[in-house]
């Protein structure tokens, strides 16, 4: 059977320094100078009218690792263990969504408990005397990358802040397949005063492990987004451990002599840069 040589157009694009030559026509955008400033896709470079092919490959790598955030169960056996040196009590929960299929189809069930986790609460709401300040709860969310990644600086700088601050947290609550609203629910049931829910973020195509920390005070079920605060982007790239913690802090203090949270309360708390820079023009 006869075969057909190859063109000579297919031989040059094999070569070498018809790759070179092919690499060198892609146009570089004017914007570029932007991203030493952010991850996110600007000043793309162009070949033709096309985007260049390692930015579309760069692409597809980040939409991988934002579903892998999304679908890949969280290890809670393992991040209890890592949690053992905070030397505080852990109780673990579940919502109300039995799968990961259901916590992504039906948010609703996200947001309430189940009733074995209902009991939970209520055995432990039993044995306890003391009032419960804050309500520490850890919720896999969107991305379970975060919360494997952060959780544990941001309680280990929580929990030092608090012990500092006089706010008592005698309990952190696991909660599976959960949404933000389930802390509402879970402090609700504690009778705490104010809950912290810790939660992966919806993972952007430059953040797939982004953590973010929800403040609420006097929660009950079927508050709105508008009464709680946010803190966003917990990450080593986006907003540091100690910038956040001391953010939170501000928030707990100010929710208990104001007594309220949300849209009314805005954070106007003052950076950790400016507070250094406050002492030492002090001193």
């Amino acid at each position: 059977m006869k075969q057909n040589k190859p063109t000579e157009a297919r031989g040059k694009l094999n070569h070498p320094d018809e790759v070179i030559a092919r690499e060198e026509l892609v146009i570089d955008n004017e914007w570029q100078v932007l991203k030493k400033y952010t991850q996110a896709r600007i000043g793309l470079g162009r070949a033709g009218i096309s985007q260049s092919t390692k930015d579309h490959l760069d692409f597809q790598l980040a939409h991988a690792y934002a579903q892998d955030a999304v679908k890949t169960p969280l290890d809670w056996l393992k991040l209890e263990q890592s949690f053992v040196k905070f030397n505080i009590p852990i109780l673990t929960l579940h919502s109300k969504a039995k799968n990961r299929d259901s916590y992504l189809q039906r948010p609703d069930l996200g947001r309430r408990l189940d009733l074995e986790s209902l009991e939970k609460l209520k055995a432990w709401q039993v044995d306890q005397d003391s009032p419960i300040d804050v309500c520490l709860v850890i919720a896999d969310g969107l991305s379970t990358k975060a919360i494997e990644m952060q959780s544990g600086n941001m309680i280990k700088n929580t929990l030092q802040n608090l012990e500092h601050a006089g706010f008592s947290c005698p309990l952190i609550c696991f909660v599976k397949q959960a949404r933000v609203a389930i802390g509402d629910e879970v402090a609700e049931c504690l009778n705490a005063k104010m809950v912290v829910v810790m939660i992966g973020e919806r993972p952007g195509l430059s953040s797939p492990n982004s953590l973010g920390v929800y403040f609420t005070y006097q929660p009950r079920i079927g508050f709105s987004d508008a009464q709680r605060n946010c803190l966003s982007n917990i990450r080593a790239e986006g907003l540091s451990y100690n910038e956040a913690c001391h953010r939170l802090i501000w928030l707990i203090k100010q929710a208990s002599i104001k007594q309220l949270s949300g849209v009314k309360m805005k954070d106007e708390s003052p950076s950790i840069e400016q507070i250094y820079t406050q002492k030492n023009n002090l001193n």
